[in-house]
């Protein structure tokens, strides 16, 4: 029987799907649901779940970006055959994709007993949540937003793809809101630096998805909830990038900074009253 039933799949993929770009930390959030409705946080195959439905939010991003993304990888391709064409921005923008997420794959291997283990534990999730805060609200204030996409560079896009490690490590920190922070102390505006974050998320957690999926039919989870957990998590994700690209063009990160700071103590209080586990 399946560690998850389909009717969790279904409102773990609402969960998934809002919060995957949204810089409050998805896997935070999916673990304080997970929690809530009795399911095992730490069990491989719970985990594992956790990255294969973010494939679905992924799908969404493909979809989305879908004219960027064929004009960013034909431009490559030209690359590949011309020297000319390798000046061109976009050509150079796929490699630096390429390039900036070696680091997350290399530390995701490395460090992955960690991860799967003592740092999956919904204290760090909390802690996580409370310091990304005051990182984001930081990087909010110090940047200067003047730096649109056209103006990134080699170096951005390393230090944004780096800092998806943050996020790797301390679940709860989120790696949206990790990278938009990272691209804002680069001083990139807030359109930019969610833009980044989202292109520089498609080969990481795409690979994620993928790498975890034998683990998740393997150990416990069945194919409907996955399934489902998949496709719901696409449709909402899809629903939330839009409406993400528009408020960032209008406001700061502030809302979000308050919002993972309730949900930080609210999670503390619910972990030190013993209604959640660790």
């Amino acid at each position: 029987m399946s560690v998850i039933s389909v009717g969790q799949a279904a409102v773990l993929g609402v969960v998934e799907g809002v919060t995957e770009f949204l810089p409050v930390s998805s896997t935070g959030h999916l673990k304080i649901v997970e929690g809530l409705m009795n399911i095992p946080v730490d069990d491989d195959s719970v985990v594992a779940f956790s990255a294969v439905i973010q494939v679905g939010a992924i799908a969404a991003v493909l979809l989305y970006f879908f004219k960027d993304i064929v004009r960013i990888v034909t431009a490559w391709g030209r690359g590949l055959r011309n020297r000319e064409e390798r000046y061109h921005h976009d050509y150079k923008f796929a490699w630096w994709v390429i390039y900036a997420t070696i680091p997350i794959v290399i530390v995701g291997l490395a460090a992955k007993p960690l991860i799967d283990g003592p740092l999956g534990s919904l204290w760090v999730v909390a802690a996580s949540l409370i310091v990304g805060s005051g990182v984001m609200w930081c990087a909010d204030q110090m940047g200067r937003h003047k730096r649109g996409e056209d103006d990134t560079t080699f170096k951005d896009a390393m230090l944004v793809g780096s800092s998806q490690i943050l996020a790797l490590l301390f679940p709860g920190f989120s790696r949206s809101g990790a990278t938009m922070s990272t691209g804002l102390i680069l001083d990139l505006d807030r359109v930019a630096a969610t833009r980044l974050s989202f292109f520089l998320g498609i080969p990481a957690l795409t690979g994620a998805g993928i790498y975890e999926l034998k683990d998740a039919l393997g150990a416990g989870v069945g194919v409907a909830p996955l399934a489902v957990g998949t496709i719901v998590s696409f449709v909402v994700a899809y629903a939330s990038i839009a409406w993400l690209l528009k408020f960032v063009a209008k406001h700061s990160f502030n809302a979000f900074v308050i919002y993972r700071i309730i949900i930080g103590l609210l999670l503390f209080g619910l972990l030190g009253t013993g209604v959640l586990s660790s």
